[in-house]
């Protein structure tokens, strides 16, 4: 089982989603999860993870994570090639590094090279930059590539981002 998380904000409340699938291949999630948080803390720039992670990991409570082969961020894992820690990496490392984390993110981080892969999904002109940690970073990037979906975001990216957004 895969899962991928996204969270959005309305003043202080997050609404925290998550999806459930068993295939990269997958067009629909086996589960979804849906949870309001009141309270969170206010963004604070340059450490985006101390709103997110806090979400994310109430959202895992959900989930089976004995089951789950990689969790799945829309952010980063590495930000930079100094290899500076995302919220992808601040996950893994919470979960006590046993799951491997790969982020999703739309736009690059200038200086940062050598930790991502650029994807091209579809007939999009513009990627998405895939970043991972406890798995390799190609194969990740190949299986993101591979989601169903004939468009920059997969099928079960889209699904998400409308359930977190409604």
């Amino acid at each position: 089982m895969y899962i991928a998380i996204d969270v959005h904000y309305r003043e202080k409340i997050a609404k925290v989603v998550s999806i459930e699938f068993d295939q990269w291949e997958d067009k629909e999630p086996t589960k979804i999860n849906i949870i309001d948080i009141e309270g969170v803390a206010d963004y604070e720039p340059g450490a985006f993870y101390k709103r997110e992670l806090p979400c994310i990991l109430k959202i895992l409570k959900e989930s089976d994570l004995t089951k789950v082969k990689a969790i799945i961020v829309d952010g980063y894992v590495i930000l930079n090639d100094d290899k500076k820690a995302g919220l992808g990496m601040y996950l893994y490392n919470e979960l006590g590094k046993k799951i491997p984390v790969i982020g999703v993110a739309k736009t690059s981080f200038h200086n940062n090279k050598k930790y991502v892969e650029a994807v091209f999904r579809g007939e999009s002109k513009k990627p998405i930059y895939i970043t991972s940690i406890g798995t390799d970073l190609v194969a990740a990037a190949k299986d993101i590539k591979g989601m169903h979906g004939d468009f920059r975001m997969p099928t079960l990216f889209t699904i998400l981002d409308r359930n977190t957004k409604d």
